[in-house]
Order: C-alpha cells, then structure tokens, then sequence
C-alpha cells in the first residue's frame, strides 16, 4: 500500500465531502472524548496507585528493610522503569494503530492496563519469596508501561480524528480529564486504605487499590467496543495512504517534530515530582500527614478537570502556543513555591501553592497538549510519531522522583537541587513549544506540513 501515491489536499477534500454526503465515516466526538476519558482514566488510575505504594509501603514490602532510603530508591526505580517501556509500546503499538486502525488497537492497550495492575495486586512480598518479589513487580510495572506508552497518544490521536474543526483542542482535552479522574479515584481508594492499622496496610490493604482497576476496564472497554473507526484512518485507508512502516516514514519526513514533542513532553516531570516525591518528601521530611497530602493532591488534582476543557476551548481561540508556554513559565515558579510551602507546614499553605501549581498552571499544559501534539503529524504517521516523541520524552518525566531523592541534600532548603532539575527540564520545554508550529487553525487534512510536502505526487 505504501507504493500508492499519497493524495493531494483536494483529493482529500473531495474524498471527505463524498463520504459526508454518503453517511459514511461518521464523526462521534462525544463518544471518542468519553472513551478516551476512560481509558486515560484507566491508565492514570493504575500509575497514580503504583506511585503512591512506590512512596509509602513498596520500601518495605518488595526490597530488605536494612536500608530504608536505599529501598525508597528501589521503589522509585520501579515506578521510572514503566517509562522505559513506554517508548517501546508507543512505538509497537502506534505501528499497529497507523497500519490497522486505532480503536481495535486501543482495545488491546486498555487490556494491557487493567490485567497488569490486577497482577501486581496479588504479588507475593519479600519476606515470601526473596529477591523474586521485585522482579516479579517491575515486570508488571513493565507492562504496564509498554500499555501506557500507547495509550494516550492512541486516545489523543482517536479523539482528535473525531473532532469537528475549531474544536479539536476541546474534545483532545478529555485524554487528559482522565488523567486527573483516576488521580482522583486513586485518592479515594487510597486514604481509607492510609488509615488502616500498619498490619492491615501492609499485609492486604494496600492490594486493594490494584484489585479495584478491574472495574474501570469493564467499564472502559465496553465504551471503545461501542465506538467506531475514525473518519480519517478509513479515508487514509480509503485512499491508499496506510504506510507498511509508518515510523520510519515519520522519521524520514517529520523527525523534528518528534524531537519537538519530545522535548515538551519533558515538562510532564513536573506531575511525577508533585504527585510522588513531593509525597514522599511531605511525609518524611516535612512531617505532614499522608492522608492530608493525599487529600490535597486529589482536590487539586480534581479541579483541573474542570480547567483542562476550558483552557482548550480558549486555545481553539487563540492559538496553542502562547497558553502552553505561559503555563510551562508559570509552573517553574510554582515547583519552587510548592516545596517552600511543604517546609512551612502549613496544610492551608500548601493547598494554596499546589491549587496554583496543579489546578491552574500545570492544567494549561495538561489540557493541550493531546491536541498540539497529535496536531503536528500527517495522519498516516500521527500515532506513531506522537507516540514515539511522547514517550521518549516521558522517560524523564517516569525517572523523576528517583533523580529527585538522589539530588536531594540534607537541610531545610534540601529540596533546592530538585527544583531546579525541574526548572532545566521546563526551560527545554519552552524552548521546543517556542520552535512548534501553531495548529490551532490549520485544517485536519493539512497538518504535518513536512510530510505532506514531502510526499506530494513529483517531490
């Protein structure tokens, strides 16, 4: 099929208006917006309960206890290594998604998930089974990264091609409400759990958390059955644009932009410093409650659910660009700001610094950048290139907390060097977002400008 020469943009156009006036290839955006929901709900939901068992009682359950900080690191480990996988999921399965659809590919993905955390849920611990038990949790935590690797920019890339025009950044945003659900509903299971007696916690209280992910898979995967091809793989199909390596295909004609959204991913870092070592060194450093900062993380968290849309909606407006970079600016300053409030001990404090961080600034990039990311590729090569950026981008993001206790010095201002990490990361961000083109308004059968050039008929 990848001898077929790639159509024109008014072919393109033509082949859509035939297709809309003979009822085929039915645009669905509320019903990809909701699947995507509930897969980013899924996978979010399993990372949030891994990171928050990586921070308060992996330690002591699946590594020896002679070494409480060295265990901690372990732990941490663990939770980056599902990053690892991550690329090689993203681009296994964004293959897969540019050559046979996206939604049968998603459907694999969620189940990936979902088995994977109900695994790690029935593990045995160290003291039954010896250095088996780690192996045994970061193969599980593997899988789980090579399902998430996929997931969402399988999901952006499904909700996007579903999307009406002027309104692709608004329906995208709902990959990530996901992201804020499950952090929820991971709070909501675990501080119940955070309550119970020390036996009970760490004898089959924290497994509880994992078994309860079999019921957002149901859920989930009942919603995707449901919901048909997108209108734009069946016309790339429909045309005879499906490529046999899409992945080398994007990085022949769009390596930049990979490399752009690999950089901008790199600004996730500042959701696994907040969420897992932030936690972590609340706890143990900042004498705060876990319950209380598991409290606060979820209503912060919570309430972007709110803002994401919105700030998607305003960047159908007025552009991708100047939003993500104004919110990848402002949170730099509010990482510094958060882990100063953490020293204060003051709960109201930290509520405060972390509503700014989380709900607000870290939500302008969180809502768009399903969107602008997907938005940058072709679409015969857009899971895979999307995929492949992202995740490559995510590593540092997954290795976060683990870089951060190992920057972390002794002291009051001991947080300083982790701040500042995150600062680096940010500002390569920026500088990524900066070099991007602005997609806001470019029509769906316009974008990947490189590769459309590229590959016009005489090129």
């Amino acid at each position: 099929m990848s001898s077929v020469a790639p159509r024109t943009q008014a072919s393109h156009a033509a082949s859509s208006a035939d297709s809309a006036g003979a009822g085929n290839h039915r645009k669905t955006p509320g019903k990809a917006a909701l699947a995507s929901f509930l897969g980013s709900t899924l996978e979010y939901y399993d990372f949030f309960i891994y990171g928050t068992a990586a921070a308060l009682v992996f330690p002591a359950l699946f590594f020896p206890a002679d070494n409480p900080t060295a265990g901690l690191v372990a732990a941490f480990a663990t939770f980056g290594v599902a990053y690892v996988a991550r690329p090689l999921g993203g681009m296994v399965m964004g293959h897969f998604g540019d050559r046979l659809g996206r939604r049968n590919v998603l459907l694999v993905t969620l189940s990936l998930m979902g088995l994977a955390s109900l695994g790690i849920g029935f593990l045995p611990t160290y003291n039954s089974v010896g250095i088996l038990a780690p192996v045994l949790l970061t193969l599980g935590r593997l899988l789980q990264g090579f399902s998430a690797g996929a997931e969402s920019a399988g999901a952006s890339t499904l909700t996007l091609e579903h999307s009406p025009e002027g309104r692709r950044g608004f329906f995208t945003s709902f990959v990530m409400t996901g992201y804020a659900s499950g952090m929820v509903l991971a709070t909501l299971v675990f501080v119940p759990i955070t309550a119970l007696p020390k036996a009970d916690l760490m004898s089959w209280g924290w497994r509880v958390p994992f078994w309860c992910s079999i019921v957002v898979l149901a859920i989930a995967y009942w919603v995707r059955t449901h919901l048909e091809e997108t209108p734009v793989f069946e016309e790339t199909k429909d045309e005879g644009e499906v490529r046999k390596l899409p992945l080398g295909q994007v990085l022949r004609y769009q390596a930049a932009d990979v490399v752009r959204v690999l950089f901008m991913s790199i600004f996730s870092v500042m959701q696994t410093i907040f969420t897992v070592f932030g936690l972590s060194y609340a706890t143990t450093h900042g004498g705060l409650d876990k319950g209380a900062i598991l409290t606060i993380n979820a209503v912060t968290i919570g309430l972007s659910m709110l803002v994401m849309p919105a700030v998607a909606a305003l960047s159908d407006r007025i552009g991708r660009k100047p939003l993500m970079i104004t919110a990848m600016l402002g949170g730099t300053g509010a990482l510094f700001a958060y882990f100063w409030a953490l020293g204060t001990g003051s709960l109201v404090l930290v509520f405060i610094v972390s509503f700014a961080f989380m709900t607000v600034l870290y939500s302008g990039f969180n809502g768009i950048w399903p969107g602008f990311f997907a938005e940058l590729f072709a679409a015969p090569v857009r899971y895979s290139g999307m995929a492949l950026g992202n995740q490559l981008g995510l590593l540092v993001a997954g290795f976060g907390p683990m870089i951060g206790g190992l920057l972390m010095t002794s002291g009051p201002a001991g947080w300083v060097p982790v701040a500042i990490f995150g600062a680096v990361c940010a500002l390569a961000a920026v500088i990524a977002a900066v070099s991007s083109r602005e997609t806001a308004r470019t029509p769906i059968d316009e974008l990947g400008e490189p590769y459309l050039a590229a590959t016009k008929p005489g090129n």
